[in-house]
């Protein structure tokens, strides 16, 4: 089984391209910073992982994604290889885009100015009163 999860932020905004004249589809590319569980003094806190998405998936990422976006994708690992201009073999791996989500709302990923100030409570929620007996409230 070759399935990956992942979620991160893009490193930059994607770059889409179309393939052919006619029949044309979408190819997009991009790379996600994912955070690291663990982290040592002297190592990466990110790994980076390109991503490859295809058709709708790849016109989805031209129209909403951009640097900064927080993404939860699957999909799988390939690899691959070719032969650059100065004649040595490079070695690829790109995850292959099979699902993609946002992670958090437009207004999170841009510091909303909604959310409560730090160190202040969030009061948007009611507080229940002890002497209130579970056969008054409208769930179990």
């Amino acid at each position: 089984m070759n399935k990956v999860i992942l979620m991160g932020r893009l490193t930059r905004d994607p770059d889409v391209r179309y393939t052919g004249e006619g029949n044309s589809m979408a190819v997009a590319r991009y790379t996600l910073a994912v955070d690291r569980r663990f982290k040592r003094e002297g190592e990466p806190t990110a790994d980076f992982i390109n991503c490859v998405a295809f058709g709708k998936s790849a016109e989805f990422v031209d129209k909403y994604l951009h640097k900064g976006t927080k993404m939860v994708v699957s999909g799988r690992i390939q690899t691959g290889s070719y032969t650059n201009k100065d004649g040595q073999k490079v070695y690829t791996t790109d995850v292959i885009i099979e699902e993609q989500e946002f992670a958090e709302s437009k207004s999170a990923s841009a510091g909303s100015a909604t959310s409560a100030p730090t160190g202040q409570k969030d009061t948007s929620f009611m507080n229940v009163p002890d002497d209130l007996g579970s056969d008054e409230l409208p769930f179990n």
